[in-house]
């Protein structure tokens, strides 16, 4: 445990996320609150408190901290490949890396605020990982390269499919309702998705 005078507002806002990061890792939302986390950093939780306004938002920094991770898992992947490799790609990664962290991933789908509520930083978060799936939708010939709100919206559709099955199966709960794996699943929704977009291609030229 760290002497109090041995860290800065900035490094003990830090070391506070930093620790409720591996808390979560370690026990799942359930083992985290602000006695356990205070006992663990050697502060008291009035202290906590005036570095947070709450603790949600502490724990929203914490899920930054994951997203920020998958973001650089994300950006190694290779840039070629047809617009469905690039989808797969997406999707296999983003699979693998909620395996890897299972308990802190299940913290997004866990941890409920009010919309309100939700912070811009958390939101543009999320907003760059719909932004990889729109940019490879927008490179699959499609009435959706004409119209960008269909293809923010299209981008937004695959995302929670994706994000869904990876949620149920990083719970261990998907075995319930399909009888396929995780990946099996994320390949049948990007196929079938861009089949039916070139459904609406056709239909078009009609």
């Amino acid at each position: 445990m760290g002497r109090r005078s041995r860290h800065t507002p900035e490094e003990l806002r830090k070391l506070a996320i930093q620790s409720a990061h591996q808390i979560i890792a370690e026990e799942g939302l359930e083992g985290m609150s602000a006695r356990a986390l205070a006992r663990r950093i050697g502060y008291s939780p009035g202290t906590l408190y005036n570095l947070f306004d709450s603790l949600d938002e502490l724990i929203l920094e914490v899920e930054a901290l994951l997203l920020d991770d998958l973001e650089d898992r994300l950006s190694n992947l290779p840039a070629e490949g047809s617009p469905a490799d690039q989808l797969r790609q997406i999707a296999r990664a983003y699979l693998s890396f909620g395996r890897e962290n299972a308990k802190v991933w299940n913290l997004i789908a866990q941890h409920q605020v009010a919309p309100d509520t939700v912070p811009a930083w958390y939101s543009e978060r999320v907003e760059r990982l719909v932004n990889r799936i729109e940019r490879a939708l927008a490179r699959y010939p499609s009435p959706l390269r004409d119209n960008a709100q269909s293809l923010r919206q299209s981008a937004r559709v695959v995302w929670a499919g994706l994000h869904g099955i990876a949620s149920l199966s990083t719970a261990e709960k998907l075995s319930r309702i399909a009888h396929a794996p995780a990946d099996e699943l994320v390949d049948d929704l990007i196929e079938t998705y861009l089949a039916g977009l070139g459904e609406r291609r056709r239909d078009c030229r009609l």
